[in-house]
């Protein structure tokens, strides 16, 4: 049966962020919450861990994962980032993104899609920050959405229900949003808005 944290919005417990990070380090899988949605994360070498967040949602082998990350600095040991795009991740982060980026060696092959691209996040969440602060590296995550469902989680008491017996944490930060992030594809020369979400995607239309 899954933990149940319940941790304040604007100024988390550390005691219980050193407990999640600790979770994390183990093997965990979590449920956490971002600017946008909730989401499912685990640490990112574990494949194990991994495979249990496909299962959970059933996804296949093409799904591709994010990496939920605590800065800029974050970004720049796992994807490219020219300084064009520095100064437009720059000008938006943290926030409800998602950016496309070209892979560095430091991601696992086995989350990087065929064209070698990996999602990167920095979220404008009190909450998760403090665990990638501590964690000191990315979060393997993906956007919480059951099999059947389409759109994310928002209840972190309903969460408990039904996945108490497939996560090992489920942190509540109050209700998500309905909303997702929106994704921004800066692997080629252009930017391309790839889905409108909460962020304003203005800033990469030309």
């Amino acid at each position: 049966m899954s933990q149940f944290f319940q941790l304040h919005p604007d100024n988390p417990q550390k005691r219980l962020i050193d407990q999640a990070v600790e979770m994390v380090r183990k093997g965990a899988v979590i449920v956490y919450p971002t600017d946008s949605g909730y989401a499912l994360g685990c640490h990112i070498g574990d494949k194990e861990a991994l495979d249990r967040i496909r299962l959970i949602r059933r996804l296949d082998d093409r799904h591709n994962f994010t990496l939920v990350c605590r800065d800029l600095s974050q970004i720049s040991s796992y994807a490219k980032v020219d300084n064009t795009q520095y100064r437009l991740l720059k000008a938006v982060t943290p926030g409800p993104y998602t950016f496309i980026m070209q892979a560095t060696r430091e991601v696992p092959r086995r989350i990087q899609s065929r064209r070698k691209t990996i999602g990167m996040r920095v979220p404008d969440n009190a909450i998760v920050r403090a665990l990638l602060e501590a964690l000191g590296e990315p979060l393997m995550s993906t956007t919480l959405i059951l099999p059947g469902e389409t759109h994310p989680e928002t209840d972190p008491y309903e969460m408990r229900q039904s996945l108490e017996h497939a996560v090992d944490l489920i942190i509540d930060g109050g209700y998500g949003s309905l909303e997702p992030s929106t994704v921004i594809d800066l692997s080629e020369e252009l930017p391309q808005v790839v889905r409108r979400g909460l962020g304003d995607p203005a800033p990469f239309e030309s």
